[in-house]
Formats: C-alpha cells, sequence, structure tokens
C-alpha cells in the first residue's frame, strides 16, 4: 500500500516503470551477451597466440629475436664501412673514356690507329695513342691531371681527352635537368 501511494503522490503509473524497467534489462541482457561473444573470441584468439608456450618461451623468443636484431645491425655498419670505402676508391677508379679512330698514315684503311683516353672521377689519368702502319705499331702514353695533359696533344688524342671530360660531364647535366 505505502508504494501505491507515492506512485499516487508522484502521479505515475507503476505499470510504465515496470515497462521501462523491463525494457532496461533486456537492453542490458543484450550488452552482456555482446559482451560475452567479444570475449569469447578474444580468449580464442588469446590461445591461438600462447598455445604451446608458456613465459620463458616467450622470453627465449624475443631474446632470440633482439639477438638476430644485434647481428643484422653490426652487418649493417660493417656494410656502411665497406660502401664508405668503396666510394673513397671509386674516385681513383677509371669511370671516363673517350676513343677516337683514325688513320695514321695515308694509304692506310680501316681506320686502325686509335686515341684512347682513360680518366678517373678527378679528370686524372692517361692519353693512350697507338699509331698502326703496314709494318709496325707504335703506342704512346700521355699523363693526363685534372683534366691537363702534361705535353702537347694531337687532334685525335684531344678529342679523344674531350669525349672523356665530356661523358661524365654530359651524364651530370642530364641527372641534375631529371632532378630538377
Amino acid at each position: 500500500m505505502l508504494n501505491s501511494e507515492i506512485f499516487d503522490a508522484i502521479g505515475i503509473d507503476p505499470a510504465i516503470i515496470i515497462v521501462i524497467l523491463t525494457v532496461l534489462v533486456l537492453v542490458l541482457l543484450i550488452t552482456v551477451l555482446v559482451l560475452i561473444v567479444k570475449v569469447n573470441h578474444l580468449m580464442k584468439r588469446y590461445d591461438l597466440f600462447m598455445r604451446g608456450k608458456d613465459c620463458e618461451t616467450m622470453e627465449d623468443n624475443i631474446v632470440e629475436i633482439y639477438r638476430k636484431l644485434q647481428i643484422m645491425q653490426n652487418k649493417d655498419l660493417a656494410n656502411k664501412d665497406i660502401m664508405k670505402m668503396l666510394n673513397r676508391n671509386m674516385v681513383n677508379a677509371i669511370q671516363k673514356t673517350g676513343l677516337v679512330k683514325y688513320n695514321a698514315f695515308e694509304g692506310m684503311g680501316g681506320q686502325s690507329s686509335f686515341a684512347l683516353t682513360l680518366l678517373n672521377m678527378e679528370n686524372t689519368g692517361y692519353i693512350l695513342n697507338a699509331m698502326h702502319s703496314r709494318n709496325s705499331c707504335y703506342i704512346y702514353i700521355k699523363e693526363v691531371r685534372n683534366g691537363e695533359p702534361e705535353v702537347p696533344l694531337s687532334q685525335e688524342e684531344k678529342m679523344s681527352l674531350d669525349q672523356a671530360v665530356d661523358k661524365r660531364e654530359s651524364k651530370r647535366e642530364k641527372g641534375t635537368r631529371r632532378n630538377s
């Protein structure tokens, strides 16, 4: 009786409260069911992850992965050192060439004589001039430092030197144009 007097004083029908509470119970029941399904799914994933593994095995796996990472980092550092050394040595490697074939002597066909320029990155190297005749072959070598010969050059040697210097320069210009 006391409860019905409270509801009468407030002016609310007890049936409405029962319906509201029933709806809330249903919403909570659905929420609990959804959470149970999610927990079961999570437990299955956890079981799959932990299957056959205990904490010590997991720790061993992590230590092994860390050890392999350290080895890879050491190899990476060694490779970087090797690359630095190779880059330093590449400056002195022959990287530019120029070749001009010509007839050194009148009456000789086939352009069997040639001037060959071999230069490093700093335009330092050699010009080989092989002059072929019917009876003999003469080979001359001339030194080049920073793109400048130490002795006068023949026309063919000069053309060969220009080819070698221009080859790398034109490649650089093309690369610069592509990057622009």
